[in-house]
């Protein structure tokens, strides 16, 4: 089996993150990477993006944020984006990434993490509520919001 790890987002890796390929449909579902990048540069105190590596392959990207003094609670403890690349997924890169969010949420001392997404057929909706966020509501640009409780 392939060990995972996950990483940084650094100018090492950032054009393989930048890179990774969608299944045809998916790209409806998810900003590209450079979406992101942008994101997290502007907010460098709160964001927290990440690759997930496969024998020192890029196979992965999540960015979370971590704000707990955020005013509205949606962006307290959240996971933003999240590509797996088309040839990787189905092989546990989302999960091994989504619980890496869980671990540092709880090392900063949440006990929840929201996940936002687009609801649709072909996007990470299953995956989402498989992994044990439960939907909770709906933003006012119509994506889904799920909620994932943690414990110590």
């Amino acid at each position: 089996m392939t060990e995972l790890r996950i990483t940084p987002l650094t100018a090492d890796n950032v054009v393989a993150a930048n890179t990774l390929t969608l299944k045809p449909g998916q790209e409806a579902f998810v900003a590209p990477v450079s979406h992101s990048i942008s994101e997290a540069y502007v907010n460098q105190d709160t964001m927290w993006p990440r690759v997930v590596e496969a024998d020192g392959e890029v196979v992965g990207f999540i960015m979370a944020t971590f704000d707990p003094d955020a005013e509205d609670e949606l962006f307290r403890s959240t996971i933003l984006r999240m590509n797996v690349d088309a040839g990787h997924q189905r092989q546990g890169v989302g999960a091994f990434a989504v619980n890496a969010v869980l671990t540092e949420a709880l090392n900063r001392g949440f006990d929840r993490v929201i996940a936002v997404w687009e609801d649709g057929d072909l996007g990470p909706g299953r995956f989402f509520e498989a992994m044990g966020f439960k939907v909770v509501g709906e933003t006012p640009y119509g994506e889904v919001i799920g909620e994932r409780r943690i414990m110590q």
